[in-house]
């Protein structure tokens, strides 16, 4: 911020103008609470909020250096403007339970700081820090309006800018002209008509901030442009501006700031203090924050200690990220020099830095090491422009190294790196390693042992917050990194890293390696504090050079087939469409929901339309397979048409694009920290998502193929998730049933609805398929109902039949339930942690949502560490065996291997047994093998 604040430059000689921060309380709030993990108090008082804020605080006066500071909150009450629109704000849902204690708090953390707290009853924060900003501009000061609020925009001129502290961003008169179309003064203009459904502000049907930014810059100003609404080429246009003019008006004086409030604090009151060292710290020590309580002591001096140590895990820590020392290494001498002193400690920070995020075609530019918190050194090995430190060197061969900076040769650096780097006595610790392994295993370099405290992070918070290392960085040592756009740029102008100069390349790239061995350091004690080493040590980190070299190895496709296919796809979509205009009798864009909503409702006005808040038709799948089970036959068409499109641009068109051209093979990479339960994700291509009960998803599955000479084998678990709901739920009946290996959903229904397993009427068997799977999910009669096209008073019935025949299914739900109510989590069977989100949230539909995730999490969680156990042991078995399988992909509850055509059997019955002995359940576990050429084949 420092750099990007406004100038205090004088407004007279010799005079500067001062400068006013005004901070929008309330928005920050909410921004604080999102942005940071659970944290507690010492008494157990929520505090993640008032933590973020506290250290905004600390870090705004610093960065802004104000001359006068304000905090302006919203009240409690409604504001003038419900007076004559009384539905402002109408549909504002409560804040989250956690969060209301802390309002309070925040008020109180301001006036620890000295600061002026500043609400006033009838108006919002907003009005206030309109009527403060306009004050001081009037007096010649310059105004930081500290929020990302668009509401504020309006109030930017060349004195008064506005800071998101969130993102380090100032926003001006640029920033707004990005956001809205237009220079602040006509902001208000533009909210006017295109509403805001946050808000509840109406503006006009069917125009957008795009549109009415075109209407504004065409006509001048709204009351010009609702005056010659008439002259408006375009009908619909024209009629939504004529007959809803008096909502535009309406919704101009609600987004309108007021810069007159009565204010009862005068500006000047507003004059930067000192505030009590001693209260100050009071404050920070009764909350638990250790990691402010030095900063504010260095700050403003005081000496208050801790009552109480700080609770485990709340998200501050003693590794300060003071000062660093790194060195640049140019020559082989300091880099042996560094590899003695990484064998001697026994664990190093590893980083590579690269031209490009695909792993699999990346150049490798240089390696960065740490081995102590504050020191790192840089190993330049492929830049190719740019001044650096240490001169130039033109090496043998001035022809093919002209301009490039001094560095060791690449593969002398290999060699020397190559024997620490697979050291079995040196711990490697590197931030999302799996990257850094792939590209170095292309170098011939084997990363082993290893940490990642991006898994760490993720097995300790779960989904709770991201884990990426600059977020990390902010959450766990209250620092900011450098950012990658800081040393390479962004857009048009970015630069590939080989290009930085080295002493950028140097503290950007040691820095990495320095601050993830300061994370690594204060993660991994957790994992054994928190009873966590289970899951990290046996499932999440083990699990990571197997996704590396899965990742490395991809899967063969076939681009003709792929060709073939989208073709297919084109004519019959072409065909649809036809057919489309034709029963719509005229021609649409059949990708426009608008357009179809028009031509649905509108036109053929089919039942059941709903408008969403801003007036256009609902037109989800939902709705169209709703229309088309009543008969219709333009929805259908249109669903099959939807159907297509996907298929052919997420997958035939798609999957093309992403085949290597070294190794004619598509290589996803998979992601272990994105998904709440534990499940793996899979990203550029995603293979997880292919449909399989389609016909049109099959054949999507031809073009994945064998290696000549090679067949594909698919190895998939059976039902997996109900043995495990068997298991954990200690269900006797379907436990017997399992081991007996009956056809489970055949059983099912023949308890539930008295009927014999022998001549069962295939409709009655999926009834109760359907329950059984939906029951994992927590399904409700009504879901049950609209799944199986029956009465939800007949699905009420099933349900509650099931139920009794299986009443430890029950007891297992409301288990489920009652546990994650009381710790925000529940379990897996091999102790994993899920978060469960809004399990105690006073809206009903919320809480309902996180108590079906409470019964699920431990079954689908349960399921994704059994197949991550098997991941694991099955490629160390196909080598015992003597074996040349590799294993290619996880899709979910299914493996696939590339085999020698002449050994496929044989490792068929080493991948069943492994899979089989995953875990050791009340069940047997049983995995379905098939070989083929392509994946279709072998599925």
């Amino acid at each position: 911020m420092t750099d990007s604040a406004p100038s205090n430059t004088n407004t007279s000689a010799g005079s500067p103008p001062r400068r006013v921060v005004l901070v929008d309380g309330s928005g920050f709030i909410f921004r604080a609470f999102h942005a940071l993990p659970p944290m507690t108090s010492p008494d157990g008082t929520p505090v993640n909020a008032v933590y973020g804020f506290c250290t905004m605080l600390m870090k705004l006066r610093e960065d802004t250096k104000p001359d006068h500071m304000a905090v302006i909150f919203d009240t409690k009450g409604k504001s003038f403007r419900n007076d004559f629109y009384p539905d402002y704000k109408a549909h504002r849902p409560p804040p989250p339970e956690e969060l209301v204690p802390q309002f309070g708090l925040i008020r109180d953390a301001t006036r620890a700081f000295n600061l002026p707290s500043i609400e006033l009853e009838g108006y919002e924060a907003d009005d206030l820090i309109a009527t403060y900003a306009r004050q001081a501009e009037a007096q010649g000061s310059d105004v930081i309006i500290v929020s990302s609020d668009k509401d504020l925009m309006q109030l930017v001129t060349d004195r008064v800018q506005m800071f998101d502290a969130m993102k380090n961003r100032t926003i001006g008169a640029a920033e707004v002209m990005e956001k809205f179309g237009c220079a602040p003064d006509k902001v208000i203009d533009i909210q006017a008509l295109a509403g805001d459904s946050v808000d509840n502000v109406p503006g006009v049907p069917g125009i957008g901030v795009k549109t009415a930014a075109q209407l504004i810059d065409e006509y001048g100003d709204l009351d010009s442009l609702l005056e010659r609404a008439g002259e408006i080429k375009q009908p619909k246009r024209r009629e939504k501006l004529i007959e809803n003019a008096e909502l535009a008006r309406i919704s101009r004086d609600l987004v309108t700031l007021k810069t007159d409030v009565p204010v009862v604090e005068d500006l000047d009151d507003f004059d930067l203090k000192e505030p009590d060292p001693e209260v100050l710290l009071s404050f920070i020590a009764s909350h638990g924050f250790k990691s402010l309580l030095s900063k504010v002591k260095a700050k403003f001096g005081g000496d208050v200690e801790f009552d109480s140590p700080t609770q485990p895990g709340i998200g501050v820590n003693d590794i300060k990220v003071e000062k660093a020392e790194y060195e640049l290494v140019q020559d082989e001498e300091r880099l042996k020099h560094w590899i003695s002193k990484a064998e001697y400690l026994g664990t190093v920070a590893v980083d590579t830095e690269t031209t490009s995020l695909d792993a699999h075609q990346a150049k490798l530019v240089g390696v960065s090491l740490s081995t102590e918190p504050g020191n790192g050194c840089y190993i330049p090995l492929g830049h190719v422009s740019g001044e650096a430190q240490g001169g130039f060197d033109f090496g043998d061969n001035p022809s093919e190294n002209k301009g490039a900076p001094k560095q060791i040769r690449l593969e002398r650096a290999i060699e020397l790196l190559k024997p620490l780097l697979e050291d079995p006595g040196v711990l490697k610790v590197g931030q999302n390693l799996k990257y850094d392994m792939i590209v170095l295993a292309r170098h011939g370099i084997n990363v082993a042992p290893m940490d990642d405290t991006m898994v760490l992070s993720y097995v300790l918070d779960g989904t709770s917050h991201g884990h990426g290392m600059d977020e990390l960085a902010e959450l766990h040592l209250d620092y900011k990194p450098i950012k990658f756009s800081d040393v390479c740029g962004s857009g048009k102008t970015q630069i590939t890293f080989d290009q930085v100069p080295l002493d950028k390349a140097l503290d950007y790239a040691a820095e990495d390696a320095d601050i993830t061995l300061r994370l690594h350091r204060l993660l991994k004690p957790r994992i054994a504090q928190e009873h966590m080493a289970k899951v990290y040590e046996t499932l999440d980190r083990p699990l990571v050079p197997v996704l590396a070299k899965m990742e490395s190895l991809g899967v063969k496709v076939d681009a003709e087939i792929l060709k073939s296919l989208s073709e297919d796809f084109a004519k019959r979509m072409a065909s649809l469409e036809v057919t489309i205009h034709e029963l719509a009798g005229e021609p649409f864009n059949l990708g426009s929901p608008k357009q179809l909503g028009e031509i649905l409702f509108d036109k053929m006005s089919l039942p059941g339309g709903k408008k969403t808040k801003t007036g256009a038709w609902q037109t989800g799948a939902d709705v169209l397979e709703g229309l088309a089970a009543l008969g219709h036959d333009l929805p259908a068409r249109l669903l099959e048409w939807r159907q297509l499109s996907k298929l052919k641009s997420t997958y035939t068109d798609a999957l093309a694009h992403h085949i290597n051209p070294k190794t004619g093979r598509v290589h996803t990479s998979y992601g272990q920290t994105n998904v709440n339960t534990g499940r793996l994700s899979s990203n550029d291509p995603n293979l997880q998502n292919i449909p399989i009960r389609s016909e049109e998803g099959r054949k999507i599955r031809t073009a994945f193929i064998a290696e000549p000479g090679h067949k594909l084998i698919s190895a998939d678990y059976s039902q997996i998730e109900l043995r495990l709901l068997a298991h954990v739920a200690e269900i006797e009946a379907l436990r017997e049933a399992f081991k007996n290996g009956e056809d489970i959903h055949a059983a099912t229904a023949s308890k539930v609805f008295g009927v014999p397993i022998e001549g069962m009427d295939p409709m009655v068997r999926r009834k109760a398929k359907a329950i059984n799977f939906g029951i994992i999910y927590g399904i409700s009669a009504f879901g049950l109902a609209n799944q199986l096209g029956i009465p939800q008073k007949e699905a009420k019935a099933f349900i509650d039949a099931y139920f009794e025949i299986y009443p430890g299914i029950r007891t297992y739900m409301d288990e489920a339930k009652a546990f994650a109510t009381k710790h925000g989590f529940v379990r897996t069977l091999f102790g994993r942690h899920i978060h469960i989100s809004g399990i105690n949230d006073k809206n009903g539909m919320r809480r309902s949502f996180g108590e079906r995730a409470a019964i699920n999490a431990p079954i689908q969680g349960g399921a994704a560490d059994i197949i991550k156990r098997a991941m694991i042991a099955v490629p160390g078995a196909l080598v015992d065996a003597g074996l040349k399988t590799r294993m290619l992909l996880q899709v979910h509850d299914e493996l696939i291997f590339e085999a020698p055509e002449d050994e496929a059997e044989k490792a068929i019955r080493v991948i069943r047994d492994v899979m089989e002995n995953a875990a050791h359940l009340s069940v047997p576990l049983i995995a379905d093998a098939g070989i083929g050429d392509s994946w279709a084949d072998a599925h």
